[in-house]
C-alpha cells in the first residue's frame, strides 16, 4: 500500500508535535513538584500558627528544651 506523501507528513508533524507537548508537560510536571510541597508546607505552618495560642517565648522554650 502506497501512502500519500502528505498524509506521512501530517503524520510526521503529528509525532513530533506530540513529542513537543510531552516535553512541555514534564516542564510543568517539574515545576509542580517544585512549587506545591512548600506551598503546602507553608500552609500547614499558618494553619497551625493560627490555632496554636502559645506565646513566642513558650515555642522557643520547647524547641531548645525538646531537642
Amino acid at each position: 500500500m502506497v501512502v500519500d506523501e502528505s498524509i506521512s507528513t501530517a503524520l510526521n508533524r503529528i509525532a513530533e508535535n506530540q513529542e513537543e507537548m510531552n516535553d512541555i508537560l514534564r516542564k510543568i510536571l517539574g515545576h509542580y513538584n517544585s512549587v506545591v510541597p512548600v506551598m503546602k508546607r507553608n500552609a500547614d505552618r499558618v494553619e497551625e500558627s493560627q490555632t496554636d495560642n502559645r506565646s513566642a517565648l513558650d515555642k522557643m522554650y520547647e524547641t531548645v528544651f525538646n531537642n
